[in-house]
């Protein structure tokens, strides 16, 4: 499916020491709705579109995943952790219910 015009927001540390352990933050803009809510003006239930998934990968290797369920908030936010060898880019992915992707990356350098 065709990325989406909204920009997640992603925090990397731009350079770690071989091993570090290093935190990464994540935010992609999103209403998140439920599908249990309905209209106030027409009644009507209101369609469930929530992003679905996530996937973080380094270097094309899986790093992090999650499955997100409707009961999360409206733009998303997800932090973990993740030990660094060498130098490289983190490719980030969120889709929601309709197939729309959120795309980003961000690289790192590693001393030592």
């Amino acid at each position: 499916m065709a990325a989406s015009s909204s920009k997640p927001r992603v925090k990397v540390p731009e350079t770690a020491k071989k091993g570090d352990i290093i935190v990464i933050k994540t935010l992609v803009r999103h209403m998140m709705e439920s599908g249990h809510r309905t209209d106030r003006k027409t009644g009507e239930k209101i369609p469930r579109m929530i992003i679905n998934s996530f996937s973080a990968t380094f270097e094309g290797q899986p790093v992090f995943s999650a499955i997100i369920e409707p009961a999360v908030s409206a733009n998303p936010y997800l932090q973990f952790t993740a030990k660094v060898e060498r130098s490289g880019t983190f490719e980030f992915l969120w889709i929601d219910d309709e197939g729309v992707e959120y795309r980003t990356s961000r690289s790192i350098t590693v001393e030592g």
